[in-house]
């Protein structure tokens, strides 16, 4: 890997996948600007190792745009954007039109906004990728969470747009990633039953996405592709 003076943006970095991923591109010697929402451990961990770190409400247009403000006043280049940025709701009667519109929100206003106001800072930098990590059950679609899904399957079409738009000059890929690491709180029952769903069986972590990622940055011939990262659900 050859690390650049201009910083990678990733959204949504302090904590799980993002964390991680922030923290390998660091190691590797490249600069790291992140977005957070809240004060998270992973926040100041990524202060510590030299990151800045610069507050993002995606939730709005006001919010998205304010960022995009924000960060211009402290690069004027990118070597990528990581879409990293995720919301997970229940989508229940009493809150379905609110938690589709914060979901559609986060998952295609925010990286169409930002790959728009932002292409300047990338074009400034060469080679340059944008990213959008996404989800592998825009797959097949869910019945429990369409909101979440249809937002997903919509990053995963911007994805198709950027990557026509931009080239030659911007490589514009996606993620699709399924289960990568279970929550403190899931019991036996369900880890048992989550990893039954994937043909490999296995909980991988978030190494397997900055694999994943690192592959994109390096590789001079891959746009308007989503990567699966999913164990094999698909066969099964």
């Amino acid at each position: 890997m050859t690390s650049s003076a201009a910083p990678i943006l990733v959204t949504g970095a302090g904590q799980r996948v993002g964390l991680h991923c922030a923290q390998r591109l660091i190691k590797d010697g490249q600069r790291v600007i992140f977005s957070y929402r809240s004060e998270r451990p992973g926040v100041q961990a990524l202060r510590d190792l030299g990151a800045l770190a610069v507050f993002a409400d995606f939730s709005t247009e006001a919010g998205i745009l304010a960022f995009i403000s924000e960060l211009k006043t402290h690069t004027d280049s990118l070597r990528a954007i990581v879409h990293n940025a995720s919301e997970w709701l229940s989508e229940t009667p009493d809150n379905d039109a609110a938690a589709f519109t914060r979901m559609f929100s986060v998952h295609m206003l925010a990286p169409y906004l930002i790959n728009l106001h932002c292409a300047d800072l990338l074009q400034r930098s060469h080679p340059a990728d944008i990213v959008h990590i996404s989800d592998d059950v825009t797959r097949k679609g869910s019945s429990r969470h369409i909101g979440y899904c249809a937002s997903k399957a919509g990053l995963d079409s911007l994805t198709l747009s950027f990557a026509a738009k931009y080239a030659p000059t911007i490589k514009v890929n996606g993620i699709a990633p399924a289960l990568l690491m279970f929550n403190p709180e899931d019991d036996a029952a369900y880890r048992a039953k989550a990893l039954a769903k994937s043909a490999l069986g296995i909980e991988p972590g978030s190494e397997v996405i900055y694999q994943s990622l690192r592959y994109l940055l390096d590789n001079p011939y891959v746009t308007g592709t989503t990567l699966t990262v999913n164990g094999g659900r698909h066969l099964k």
